[in-house]
């Protein structure tokens, strides 16, 4: 998201973080890891910043190239011997000041070092396809859950080089599940919808709002009960007081209690906040609509290419990996006011509609009232191509009034709006093209306005205006949007915070203006930063440089315009030489040149 990539969304914080035991489900294919050990399970041992996710767990991910290792240990909090799988890069971090295979036979359930011995090592691609038993059984899936697969997001940077995968919390998730074809944790709702087990307000969803069958056949109430219509994190309901353990607490212990976990301890790491509420971000899967950008990819890199950037490692860099590394673009948003979608679909989406302007809409409507689906065309008394104001004046387009017009679809059945909006960034990008209307009027002169010569904007709209208006101009018109751009760099606060009126760090430029002038202002701006690196302000910057650069200016006019009005200088006399001046001022004046 492009909102995501504003200064300080990411935060470091402390949560509680756990290593789950996923047991192996033991068959043929996993024989291989029941091989000298003497206990009767084996377990995958995956790490997690977000126990809340182990519910929604379906599937295990490896690295097909890693190489992990087999080994025979003690559960820290049972004291049960243990034989656990995780990438053999991480061996020093799971048994800190452990040698490998000594004191096994001395081991005491309490005892702060875990010794261990490895058994075997292998790479990740034996792993792949086995076979797990759920770890935490409140709700049974559909069938194909609980399988390790590899992926290439998969690293040995930290934890235990094994991802746990919650298809409904997590791009990377969603993506490799599916395409393995292993099903997401998914509810279904009273109303017949599927959902998440966490609802869109952040609060794990209460039975209450399940489908009363769904309830009997797939969840287990009394696993599930007292863990129902919590939120995931404490920040979301203003009424739990701070101190209360959260949701990541209670799972880690519950699993803690069950010999499921190897490890429960809070740990600092970056985690996204929205930046208007500082709430942390829920990543939640909804319906939506795209545009295949990926498409276009090469072809955006190519004209991306011959864009003049400044500086020109943003064009290279963050713009141009940007797009190396392309997504198709998000097009809808579940929201009331903006610009509506354009799609009208029938209830089981088999048919849709797309309208491309008002005139397209008005005849639409002419059908509907034909069918009967519609009692009075709202754009009766619109006029197609009059584009006056007045004609525009008599419509409205945004929602609720868009959401009450029905069409009927090529089969005679009724088609109704999508409630969703477009992304408003949709908006900023077409904005070549809006502002002239085109390509309903100004086509003549279209190309004496298009593409821009010149664009300046700060570097935070790499992924947002910048973006959105290179890829609806090279879609459209297969141009670039703008020849030169300068990227700035952003003002923070003097800490690098991004500067805010709720978090009270803002600098209101009216009061620094009236209390130093626009010129120490613009002065301190100028020379503290290149225009396209971030500025740490500081108000004491802008009183240093109208003490000691502006009062040292002020204070040598007045000297010379003391004396000069002494001798009653008035510059109508006529210049002397340069070469008969004293050496102090052909000096100065040399100074002076060398400088302009």
């Amino acid at each position: 998201s492009h909102e995501l990539n504003l200064p300080n969304c990411y935060r470091d914080i402390r949560d509680t973080t756990c290593i789950a035991l996923f047991r192996l489900i033991r068959n043929e294919r996993s024989e291989f890891l029941y091989e000298n050990t003497d206990t009767p399970d084996v377990h995958i041992m995956a790490w997690t910043t977000t126990p809340w996710t182990l519910p929604s767990n379906t599937a295990l991910a490896v690295g097909k190239d890693i190489e992990y290792i087999r080994v025979r240990s003690f559960n820290p909090y049972s004291g049960e011997p243990v034989t656990v799988i995780f990438a053999k890069d991480l061996r020093d971090a799971m048994f800190p000041g452990m040698e490998e295979g000594s004191g096994l036979s001395e081991y005491r359930t309490g005892d702060r070092k875990i010794p261990y011995k490895i058994l075997d090592e292998f790479p990740g691609s034996r792993l792949e396809g086995l076979d797990y038993e759920q770890l935490i059984d409140w709700v049974k899936p559909d069938e194909g859950a609980f399988k390790v697969l590899t992926g290439d997001f998969v690293t040995t940077g930290d934890g235990t080089g094994i991802v746990h995968i919650a298809p409904t919390f997590g791009a990377d998730d969603y993506k490799i599940a599916r395409e393995n074809g292993v099903p997401a944790m998914l509810l279904r709702m009273k109303d017949g919808s599927f959902g998440p087990m966490v609802d869109k307000k952040g609060y794990m969803v209460p039975v209450s709002d399940l489908d009363e069958t769904f309830v009997r056949e797939r969840v287990s109430l009394d696993s599930y009960a007292p863990f129902e219509g919590r939120p995931v994190k404490n920040e979301y309901d203003e009424n739990i007081d701070p101190d209360t353990d959260t949701l990541d607490v209670d799972i880690a212990v519950m699993l803690k209690q069950s010999g499921k976990v190897f490890r429960i301890e809070k740990m600092e790491h970056s985690y996204p906040h929205c930046w208007r509420t500082d709430k942390p971000v829920l990543y939640y899967p909804i319906d939506a609509w795209f545009i295949r950008t990926t498409a276009f990819r090469d072809r955006l890199i190519e004209l991306n290419n011959t864009i003049n950037w400044k500086p020109a490692s943003t064009g290279s860099g963050r713009f141009g990996k940007w797009l190396e590394n392309l997504v198709d673009w998000n097009l809808s948003r579940s929201r009331f006011w903006g610009t509506p979608l354009p799609v009208w679909r029938t209830d089981d989406g088999k048919e849709s509609l797309c309208i491309g302007s008002v005139g397209e809409l008005k005849t639409e409507i002419e059908k509907s009232l034909k069918a009967g689906f519609m009692k009075a065309n709202p754009l009766a008394t619109f006029t197609e191509g009059d584009n006056s104001p007045e004609n525009y004046d008599k419509l409205d387009l945004h929602r609720p009034f868009v959401d009450d017009i029905i069409l009927v679809s090529p089969s005679g059945r009724k088609m109704f709006r999508e409630p969703d909006l477009i992304d408003v960034w949709f908006d900023s990008g077409a904005m070549p093209y809006a502002q002239s209307h085109y390509p309903f009027e100004n086509r003549e002169n279209f190309s004496d306005m298009f593409p821009a010569d010149f664009v300046a904007e700060g570097v935070d709209q790499t992924r947002g205006w910048f973006f959105t208006l290179h890829t609806i101009a090279c879609m459209i018109s297969d141009s670039v949007a703008f020849r030169n751009i300068i990227s700035n760099g952003l003002i923070l606060d003097k800490n690098g915070n991004k500067m805010s009126k709720r978090l009270g760090n803002a600098a209101d430029p009216f009061e620094i203006i009236e209390k130093y002038g626009s010129d120490p202002l613009r002065w301190y701006l100028l020379t503290n930063s290149q225009p396209w690196d971030n500025l740490k302000f500081d108000i004491e910057g802008v009183d240093e440089v109208k003490r000691k650069f502006f009062g040292t200016l002020y204070n040598t006019y007045s000297f010379f315009a003391l004396y000069a009005n002494v001798d009653d200088f008035r510059y109508a006399e006529k210049d002397i030489p340069v070469n008969e001046r004293p050496e102090i001022d052909r000096w100065i004046i040399s100074l002076l040149n060398s400088l302009v």
